[in-house]
């Protein structure tokens, strides 16, 4: 069995509520442990002390940013999170949950792995998209290919694709309440939201590929591209906290949303992708497998509106564990960024036993 099949194989004995009241006990700088599980566990129990300290140094570290983490271990449940129910601005960590309604309605029989979309230049969306840049070359895409430029290469027009082919922002957000995925939430497309969060109308064909996008960003006075960075910052739309996020990876693992084939797709797409390998996955140890999507917006004179990492890492002894961080209005470099969260992944590891 490997890695991912026995992710996939996960007991999850915790409902919604219970996963909530295991995540509501003590208090201590902002960080919230959970109370002790009455599931029986053959994993050693989270290093809570470590966590409050190291994880706490490091929230220090990334001021003025505002960092929000979680950890879970998905065979009992045990989790500790900072600032968990606080919600941050997802950017690209909204193509895991997008990824999984859209299998969802594979599963169903409502959509092909097989079903070829079409491009028009109305379909296209902003940078980071290879699809786009590649228009009007290429038009046509099977669906799985577009699960795979959408999860693994982080593609925007891909993910947009298919969130239009399953019928749009709101079917997602209630494929997630109809499954009781609180504090998880998804509204715009990215077309809407990249250029939005820069002070820009949405999308627009002219701007396509990272040349003509920056060039008509920087058409945009500053003052309106920073109001409009805050604003996005505070705003409620596709957001996350990272208790939400847990909760949703591990009823991922679980088995709970999808089928077990579409799991180990999607587990297995996260697992290969090449995006944020300078974050968390930096600071596991040799052997470790992290299944993860990063997400990243723009920094814009000199102000980062969110720089995140969610998944889940396992370790060489099969023990499975859900991450989540989220870190919004930093003002250090991208470099100083992903150290900071490898060094999250570090702490991580040495806080499981």
């Amino acid at each position: 069995m490997t890695r991912l099949q026995s992710l996939g194989s996960i007991n999850a004995s915790l409902g919604k509520r219970e996963l909530l009241i295991g995540g509501a006990g003590l208090i201590l700088a902002g960080c919230q442990r959970s109370l002790p599980l009455t599931t029986a566990s053959r994993t050693p129990r989270l290093d809570m002390k470590r966590l409050d300290s190291e994880v706490g140094a490091l929230a220090a570290r990334a001021v003025p940013g505002i960092l929000g983490f979680g950890l879970m271990n998905l065979e009992s449940g045990e989790s500790w999170v900072r600032l968990g129910d606080r919600p941050f601005p997802m950017m690209s960590v909204f193509k895991l949950p997008l990824g999984a309604a859209v299998l969802s309605e594979v599963d169903a029989g409502r959509l092909a792995l097989t079903e070829i979309l079409t491009f028009s230049e109305l379909d296209l969306s902003p940078p980071l998209s290879p699809i786009a840049d590649a228009w009007p070359g290429r038009t046509a895409y099977t669906v799985a290919e577009l699960f795979s430029a959408a999860l693994g290469e982080s593609d925007n027009t891909a993910a947009d694709a298919l969130m239009k082919r399953i019928g749009g922002p709101g079917a997602v957000n209630s494929w997630l309440q109809a499954r009781k995925i609180d504090e998880v939430r998804i509204d715009r497309y990215e077309r809407e939201l990249g250029p939005d969060a820069l002070g820009m109308a949405p999308f627009r064909a002219a701007w396509r590929g990272e040349a003509a996008f920056s060039a008509a960003v920087a058409s945009i006075a500053p003052e309106r591209r920073h109001a409009a960075m805050v604003a996005y910052m505070v705003d409620p739309r596709d957001t996350a906290s990272p208790r939400g996020m847990l909760g949703f990876l591990r009823r991922l693992a679980g088995g709970e949303l999808i089928s077990p084939a579409s799991t180990r797709l999607l587990l297995t797409t996260l697992e290969r992708t090449p995006r944020g390998i300078d974050r968390i996955r930096a600071g596991l140890p040799k052997g470790a497998s992290f299944a993860h999507k990063p997400g990243t917006s723009s920094s814009d004179q000199g102000l980062s509106a969110a720089f995140n990492d969610v998944g889940i890492f396992t370790l060489p002894d099969r023990r499975s564990y859900a991450i989540a961080a989220f870190l919004s209005g930093s003002t250090a470099p991208e470099a100083s960024r992903a150290a900071l969260f490898a060094d999250l992944g570090r702490i991580s590891a040495r806080s499981v036993g």
